[in-house]
């Protein structure tokens, strides 16, 4: 079985997340989303609830699974049986960072290696702190995030907004 693994905070998820989930699970038979808990950032949306948005988002998807973990992404990854982590590049700045981080985990675990997806145009400018920001300052995140991450964030309040 070909198992692959996304890896990120998604705080929150975005359509061009979604967009690079949809073309990797058409390449594996089986795509692992895994909610890493980032130190060294605040959380938007706690990890629970994280992990409950991506479901909604990717149910469409049915060789796609949604899970958490804590720890270094190779001990994810062979604990899950995969080889292949997929990442998203947005640009020639998300491709510098995703080099030097393929190149540690293939220092960590060689038989481990990453493959990047770039993504499409139209989804070349949203990231999630973009999303935040937008939304912290009551702009328009309409078809930035998917409907139930719209929902959800639409659902907190003003102080949770910051």
């Amino acid at each position: 079985m070909r198992r692959a693994v996304c890896s990120g905070s998604f705080d929150p998820v975005t359509n061009g997340h979604i967009d690079v989930f949809e073309r990797a699970s058409t390449m594996f038979d089986e795509l692992i989303i895994c909610v890493f808990h980032n130190v060294q950032k605040k959380g938007f949306f706690p990890i629970d609830q994280r992990v409950e948005l991506l479901r909604q988002s990717v149910s469409h998807l049915t060789n796609v699974k949604v899970m958490s973990f804590e720890g270094l992404i190779t001990d994810f990854m062979k604990k899950h049986d995969a080889r292949i982590i997929v990442r998203g590049i947005r640009s020639v700045k998300d491709l510098e960072y995703e080099e030097n981080e393929a190149y540690m985990i293939r220092h960590i675990e060689p038989s481990i290696d990453t493959i990047f997806l770039l993504t499409r145009p139209d989804y070349s400018f949203v990231s999630s702190s973009g999303v935040r920001e937008l939304f912290r300052f009551h702009g328009d995140i309409h078809g930035l995030v998917p409907e139930c991450v719209e929902q959800a964030m639409m659902n907190l309040d003003d102080r949770e907004r910051k």
